[in-house]
């Protein structure tokens, strides 16, 4: 498997090795030993979820506060994402800032995004299914967020806003300062 360290301290692209002939293909998409040796990290899984969307809905951005923070590792199934991460780690010389990663069924990159940050994606295909790997458990009572098209982080979707699916929870999260102010 090969990783990449964005420039947000880590958190990473991963690309697994694949092997193809003229029946198809095999990869590895998870193995603890190897995701643990290139991310350097100690990170076990809890929960896998999944979920399927259609082009433009925009899930995020989202994150689980406290003792519920999150660690994430996810990938596309099927169709292509715009996969965003956002470092609100205080303390962190790259507070505020985000990265922002193509996942497809055709380039199976992973993207491993630590606690403390903050995550969302939007659907660029048709359709797509998208997976991801949790180190702790969902609590509801802990979901916290931040307003996708916020100002401060100036995050470029790849899409024209006019054309988002946004659920009613996601379009009243609070701006970057006022979720600031709150941690």
């Amino acid at each position: 498997m090969n990783s990449t360290e964005t420039k947000l301290s880590g958190c990473f692209i991963l690309e697994p090795r694949k092997l193809g002939d003229k029946r198809g293909y095999f990869f590895e998409s998870f193995n603890e030993q190897t995701f643990q040796a290139v991310t350097n990290t100690a990170t076990r899984f809890v929960q896998d979820n999944q979920s399927f969307s259609t082009k433009g809905v925009l899930r995020g951005l989202h994150a689980q506060a406290g003792a519920h923070a999150q660690a994430k590792l996810v990938r596309v199934l099927q169709g292509a994402v715009l996969d965003v991460a956002v470092d609100v780690r205080p303390g962190s010389p790259t507070f505020g800032e985000h990265v922002a990663v193509e996942l497809s069924a055709e380039n199976n990159l992973q993207l491993f995004i630590p606690r403390g940050f903050l995550h969302g994606f939007v659907v660029l295909s048709e359709e797509a299914e998208f997976f991801y790997k949790c180190d702790n458990f969902y609590n509801k009572e802990s979901e916290c967020g931040v307003i996708y098209n916020d100002a401060t982080l100036n995050i470029d979707w790849k899409m024209v806003s006019s054309e988002f699916i946004i659920a009613d929870k996601d379009a009243i999260l609070p701006n970057f300062a006022d979720f600031c102010a709150s941690l």
